[in-house]
């Protein structure tokens, strides 16, 4: 059985903050930045790699929407006084935050023809991303950036951990007191008293060191429909494109017959919900589970064992 632990909200791994500095728009208008393979550059002389910083994160600070903290796309307003705001939160606004002033339909022009003049890296640079993108690119490319936080994959609870895979793994062994195992074979008990309760009941998550990455074995009960049924099955913590790379099979049975299992695990991209409700696992209705289980329907007594490995 599993610990429901792990209801707070935070993010293992982040980004350093901008500092936050003033910025003159007159100037940047008036002297046109020049695109660079790296950072946005600025002709200069003596100290202009300095200033080519300090202005890069100046900017990068006045894109940010003072609201909901995101990078602005555009169109970017304004309020009579100056102060911007992204599309959305200028919708759900009346009044502008900074002045109070009312709210309406103007749009900062100059601030998106600096935004266009920007080249900038990665969010997640410093997690190993070394792209360097026009700023409207840079930030479709940051939804779907591989080296992007996970989401914890724990199912027990409302966890909105987010974090590369060594955190995650510490998270889950810490917070949800997950079992860890190595190997590439796994034989496991799920005994449950009363077999009648499948409404929302995740069970268990057991994460395994193989191959030199980590997989999260489900099991769980839930109405399939008007079907109460067992869920077994296996996610990748990694890509897609890396968990393509696997395979695995999963057996449960009793009495001389038995139900087998093989698939691809799904990447933890994927929400637990929805590799769940696509049924990509081994499917087990209750009835046939308490037949395994010695037919008298008072207690649940499942064995399943499995295998993962890689595809040459």
């Amino acid at each position: 059985m599993m610990a429901t632990g792990g209801g707070a909200c935070r993010e293992v791994v982040e980004t350093q903050p901008m500092k936050s500095a003033n910025f003159d728009m007159a100037a940047a208008t008036k002297r046109r930045p020049e695109k660079s393979s790296a950072l946005v550059k600025y002709a200069g002389g003596r100290g202009s790699e300095k200033m080519d910083r300090r202005l890069n994160n100046d900017v990068h600070q006045l894109l940010e929407c003072p609201v909901c903290r995101n990078s602005m796309l555009p169109p970017i307003f304004q309020c009579p006084n100056g102060h911007t705001l992204c599309a959305s939160c200028n919708g759900a606004q009346e009044n502008c935050p900074t002045c109070e002033s009312e709210l309406g339909d103007i749009r900062c022009l100059v601030l998106e023809k600096v935004a266009e003049s920007l080249d900038l890296p990665c969010r997640y640079q410093s997690a190993g991303c070394h792209d360097i993108f026009p700023y409207y690119r840079k930030l479709k490319h940051e939804k779907h950036c591989r080296f992007r936080p996970y989401k914890c994959p724990y199912a027990g609870s409302e966890c909105c951990v987010t974090g590369d895979i060594p955190a995650l793994v510490n998270h889950l062994r810490e917070d949800h007191k997950v079992d860890m195992h190595h190997g590439c074979t796994f034989n496991h008990r799920y005994v449950k008293s009363d077999p009648q309760q499948v409404e929302n009941a995740t069970w268990m998550l057991t994460v395994f060191n193989c191959h030199g990455n980590q997989f999260c074995l489900h099991f769980e009960a839930f109405p399939l429909g008007t079907t109460p049924v067992y869920m077994a099955f296996l996610r990748f913590m990694g890509e897609d494109d890396e968990a393509k790379l696997f395979s695995y099979c999963l057996e449960v049975g009793g009495h001389g017959r038995k139900l087998t299992w093989q698939g691809v695990p799904r990447s933890i991209r994927e929400s637990h919900r929805k590799v769940r409700d696509s049924q990509d696992g081994l499917i087990i209705p209750r009835s046939i589970a308490l037949y395994f289980s010695g037919g008298d329907g008072q207690e649940l007594k499942l064995k399943v064992t499995g295998r993962i490995w890689k595809e040459q």
